[in-house]
């Protein structure tokens, strides 16, 4: 089933060389090839495995294991997100919404993984471009959000929304949150959002911090073509971000447009995973009882 197996690590955590070394270890001992995300060479000093750049890696294994928290994750996903292999998350963060083995489960996980015991989901993404009079002036993926939002300016960011080309409402607000069911859990719902199931086609638009206490969340199809134009005020200072990495510099009359990316991306998790019992475990639902 898995032949070749690709490995992307964090940088710069001390738990990242013993915790691939124990990996790549067990991956062979399965007599699987295994190679190392060119990105991530600095996580692993055995220097023994063949190095793949981040663009050819999802062609040429059959699982990427991501060994990281889930700011990594998020990267992997974007520049894997038109390539078919599968994820797989080694848990090295605080959260670990999507990178869900942890490091000492990790050899009963894997085996298990492997031997064909395992549960696939698909998650979608967003593609995000800005639109700047007649030209195209950026374009990303975002897996958890795309956020318009005010950067070190004092005054509040004025846009209109628009879905599928019908204008939603004008305000004036520290910015816009659009998130998909995967970014449910992390910046929409710190901005007071709803908690969207994974397998929810759809999308939530999360205004952050509105001037008029009536803008409220919003949740629309999974299809629907979100557009943000930003009004007069925004002539610096507007940021758009995509998963919480600054993405643009925005000024007025950019149109920001949003919709589902294709191919979804295709993650794995252990047998026995279970959505709600992570939401208990991750947002403390329930101690104290």
């Amino acid at each position: 089933m898995f032949r070749t197996v690709g490995l992307i690590a964090k940088h710069g955590d001390p738990r990242t060389g013993e915790t691939l070394g124990r990996l790549i270890g067990l991956l062979r001992a399965r007599g699987l090839d295994v190679v190392l995300d060119d990105e991530s060479r600095g996580a692993y000093p055995g220097g023994d495995l063949p190095i793949v750049a981040r663009g050819r890696l999802g062609r040429r294994c059959d699982l990427i294991v991501v060994v990281a928290g889930d700011g990594t994750f998020l990267s992997a996903a974007r520049s894997l997100a038109n390539q078919e292999a599968p994820l797989l998350g080694v848990n090295l963060g605080r959260l670990g919404f999507l990178a869900d083995v942890m490091p000492d489960e990790m050899p009963v996980r894997l085996n298990e993984i492997l031997d064909g015991d395992f549960i696939e989901e698909r998650r979608f993404l967003l593609d995000v471009t800005v639109e700047r009079g007649n030209g195209r002036v950026f374009s990303g993926l975002a897996l958890n959000e795309a956020a318009t939002h005010k950067g070190n300016m004092a005054r509040l960011v004025e846009f209109e929304t628009y879905i599928d080309g019908h204008l939603v409402n004008s305000q004036r607000s520290d910015g816009l949150i659009v998130a998909t069911p995967t970014g449910s859990t992390a910046y929409a719902l710190s901005g007071g959002g709803p908690i969207l199931h994974p397998s929810l086609d759809a999308v939530v638009l999360v205004p952050i911090c509105p001037h008029t206490l009536s803008s409220r969340p919003i949740v629309v199809g999974g299809g629907s073509v979100v557009e943000v134009v930003l009004g007069h005020g925004a002539e610096t200072g507007v940021q758009l971000s995509c998963d919480g990495q600054t993405a643009a510099e925005l000024a007025a009359g950019d149109r920001i447009l949003i919709r589902k990316h294709r191919p979804d991306l295709r993650l794995i998790h252990p047998p026995g995973h279970e959505y709600y019992a992570t939401l208990r475990t991750k947002l403390h639902w329930g101690q104290g009882f």
